[in-house]
């Protein structure tokens, strides 16, 4: 078994692109919050609004434990902003969100399309667009849809497929990806 202390950033960027990694860095990718640990025990992770220009860049794990005031801080950012509602996010979301970050290298932010929805924002979402689910993860707390300022949605669907937890959709028209906590499983429009 590998340390976790060696985990974090093993594959380099280019290494990641060229679709190679060393043996390192892809057995730890199972599991995913190994990928998110750091040297200390620490994980972060970095994210931006655009509808509510709020910012977080934060450490919410600490030795073995969540943090839970900036937990709060992470539900309230990943609300649905169209009914104002916040919902306690699932933490292994959030180990998927740090680690697809760390994995892709990048110390951007990601730009939070949509988090947490509540069944009216998502029943209203559903009748404008067909890929929109009605038992959506968004409903739950377990899914995010994401982009990175410099980084197309491949990249960001091959750091998700990469990381084999949850489900990873890949928006190309829209150039976002859909990152959760579920089932792993891939999708693509």
């Amino acid at each position: 078994m590998l340390n976790k202390d060696r985990l974090h950033a093993k594959a380099t960027r280019r290494e990641f692109t060229a679709g190679g990694f060393s043996l390192a860095a892809v057995t730890a990718i199972a599991p995913v919050n190994t990928l998110a640990a750091s040297s200390n025990g620490l994980r972060r992770i970095n994210i931006y609004s655009p509808r509510t220009d709020e910012r977080l860049d934060v450490i919410y794990y600490v030795n073995g434990h969540y943090v839970p005031d900036v937990m709060a801080q992470l539900n309230n950012i990943l609300r649905d902003v169209r009914a104002d509602e916040v919902r306690e996010m699932d933490a292994q979301l959030i180990d998927i969100l740090a680690a697809a970050q760390a994995l892709l290298g990048y110390d951007r932010p990601f730009s939070v399309i949509s988090g947490y929805r509540s069944k009216k924002t998502n029943d209203m979402l559903r009748r404008k667009s067909r890929n929109v689910a009605r038992n959506s993860y968004h409903t739950k707390g377990m899914a995010a849809d994401l982009r990175m300022e410099g980084v197309d949605a491949a990249m960001l669907q091959k750091a998700g497929k990469h990381l084999g937890a949850g489900g990873v959709g890949i928006y190309t028209k829209s150039n976002f990806v859909h990152l959760d906590s579920g089932p792993v499983r891939t999708w693509g429009s």
